[in-house]
Order: C-alpha cells, then sequence, then structure tokens
C-alpha cells in the first residue's frame, strides 16, 4: 500500500531517498484518480525491490502542489536520488501509460 506523504514529510520521504521514488498527486474528486488508484497499489507491490511509491492528497497539500508546479490531476512524478526525473499528468492518463512510464526509468 503507497505510503501518503504531505509537506510536512515530503522531504524525508522522497527527496532523501536513494532510489527511485513515484509520487502520486490525487484528489478525492477526481474521478481518474480514484479509477488509477487500485492500479497504483498493484504498482507498488509488482516493483516494491525496486520503487517506492507515495501518493500525495492534492485537496489537503495545496502548496506542496504549487511549489512542484503540480496543475492537473492525477499527476505522477517519478523522482531517483531525490531529483524529479519523469513526470506523467492529465486526466487521460491509463494504466498502460502509467506502466509504461514507470517501466521506463525501471529497465534502464
Amino acid at each position: 500500500m503507497p505510503q501518503e506523504v504531505n509537506k510536512d514529510n515530503f522531504e524525508t520521504e522522497v527527496e532523501s531517498v536513494q532510489g527511485f521514488v513515484l509520487v502520486d498527486f490525487w484528489g478525492p474528486s477526481c474521478q481518474p484518480c480514484l479509477a488509477l488508484m487500485p492500479f497504483v497499489e498493484e504498482l507498488a507491490e509488482k516493483y516494491s525491490q525496486q520503487l517506492k511509491v507515495v501518493k500525495v492528497d492534492s485537496s489537503k497539500n495545496r502548496r506542496l502542489c504549487i511549489n512542484l508546479k503540480v496543475l492537473s490531476l492525477p499527476t505522477f512524478l517519478m523522482y531517483h536520488n531525490g531529483r524529479e526525473v519523469g513526470r506523467l499528468s492529465g486526466k487521460e492518463v491509463t494504466r498502460e501509460e502509467l506502466d509504461k512510464f514507470v517501466q521506463g526509468f525501471l529497465n534502464n
């Protein structure tokens, strides 16, 4: 199960981590976000040895979203050794696109 992170622990749980971290920015009223959530949980389990998966509730972390320029939902940020290395966003994000996005980093 992906860990919920917020502005208070984002640095510790994402930016200070060695390796890959996928950050799922979602919102309780975002239907595409809610539809993808079970798949995000599958990814977290499937890649648990290679990837840490966390989620951020945008409705409770607006300042963090603004600081990271997260302008639409769902948005997925990929971090590697504390740096953002990829971004996937838009309400049309599919399971296939998300899986391809993750595999693109892990298979390199």
